[in-house]
């Protein structure tokens, strides 16, 4: 047989090296009922030159007579973002069981190129559609072609329930609360807050959660020890902020002893921040992060933040998406539903008990103003 310079091994290539028709060959390789009239002689020999060649059954032709793909469209928003990836994990794991294939596109955090991946999908059909997009962006008339397509869509770290989008989240009102709570427990009386980003789903909630907390725990807020962090460039963002900002809370001249910060990458940047100044975590301030991502269990010391289930939020909307592509008897639009799974509190070495005596024996600088009185 003549060498193929390029292209995939096809039944063509095997049924020349076999000696055997194309039909014939066809018949054994996908298993047809008809296969049981080709003598088994014949079989054994067309698998194993099959195998030989390096065979495998192109799906794409499959797609093509079945009108079904096999594949789901995965969009993340920034998968530099160590939040993404354990979600992808989860995703990825959810569909392999089911034999579907994902097809993973990063956005960048960039409007047009998310418009552009969302296109694709559609153009590739795509059989659903998982976005992981936590950032407030424009609701593109794209979705709405989605749904048009009668495509599931489920989004991934936000509620676009109210755009008839079934949407999996962590309940971040709930985990703002207990961040601050956790501080409460420990004798924290003076706490600063740094808010996420205006355009992020998850700010609003969580620092509603946080100030639900503060009343409940008679803790008042000195406005001028709470921050927020600027608009969102890359992942690296929050940390840079969080630095920066540590350094306003000790030019401030407020007194304060913990910080709860937006997610654990800002949280990050606040210790880096803090030790630059000579300020110890968690002997003179602690911190508290959020998601639990990979950096905050390496740090040194370890990061105390609230767990979002990443792995599971994954899992959930892979098994939603399969759910919908099962056939049904019922006509019409799914109906839109939401996941609102508990954060964790995840205690680590950054929090600690204050420790007044510690802090007494440092002469009060104009970096290290934490004992300075209110």
């Amino acid at each position: 047989m003549a060498q193929r310079r390029t292209g995939h091994v096809t039944m063509l290539d095997i049924a020349r090296a076999c000696g055997f028709s194309v039909s014939t060959v066809s018949l054994v390789l996908t298993e047809a009922r008809l296969s049981a009239n080709v003598a088994e002689k014949t079989r054994q020999k067309i698998r194993a030159m099959a195998q030989k060649l390096g065979y495998h059954p192109d799906a794409y032709a499959r797609s093509l007579r079945s009108r079904r793909s096999g594949t789901i469209g995965v969009l993340a928003y920034d998968l530099s973002d160590p939040f993404c990836i354990p979600i992808v994990r989860g995703i990825q794991a959810g569909l392999q069981s089911a034999n579907y294939l994902p097809l993973l596109m990063d956005a960048q955090t960039e409007r047009k190129l998310f418009d552009s991946y969302l296109k694709m999908i559609l153009e590739r059909r795509a059989e659903g559609v998982i976005v992981i997009a936590s950032w407030v962006f424009e609701e593109a008339n794209l979705l709405a072609d989605i749904e048009k397509n009668h495509v599931p869509i489920i989004i991934v770290g936000r509620d676009l329930t109210g755009r008839r989008i079934s949407s999996v989240l962590v309940d971040n009102e709930a985990g703002g609360a207990l961040a601050l709570r956790h501080l409460h427990q420990l004798g924290h009386r003076k706490i600063a807050v740094i808010r996420g980003p205006e355009e992020l789903f998850d700010s609003e909630p969580r620092w509603a959660g946080v100030r639900c907390a503060a009343a409940e725990t008679d803790i008042q807020l000195d406005p001028r020890l709470v921050f927020q962090l600027p608009s969102l460039v890359d992942p690296m963002s929050g940390f840079d902020g969080g630095r920066q900002l540590a350094g306003q809370m000790l030019a401030s001249g407020r007194t304060f002893t913990g910080v709860v910060a937006f997610d654990d990458l800002t949280a990050l940047g606040v210790m880096r921040g803090l030790a630059e100044a000579g300020v110890r975590v968690p002997e003179e301030c602690s911190v508290v992060g959020f998601d639990d991502v990979l950096p905050s269990a390496v740090s040194t010391p370890g990061m105390t933040t609230i767990r979002q289930p990443l792995r599971q939020m994954g899992l959930q909307a892979a098994a939603w998406t399969l759910e919908a592509l099962e056939p049904s008897e019922e006509d019409g639009r799914q109906v839109a539903r939401i996941q609102m799974l508990p954060p964790e509190l995840v205690l680590r070495n950054s929090t600690g008990r204050p420790r007044p005596k510690i802090r007494e024996r440092r002469r009060p600088t104009q970096k290290t103003q934490l004992q300075e009185s209110v």
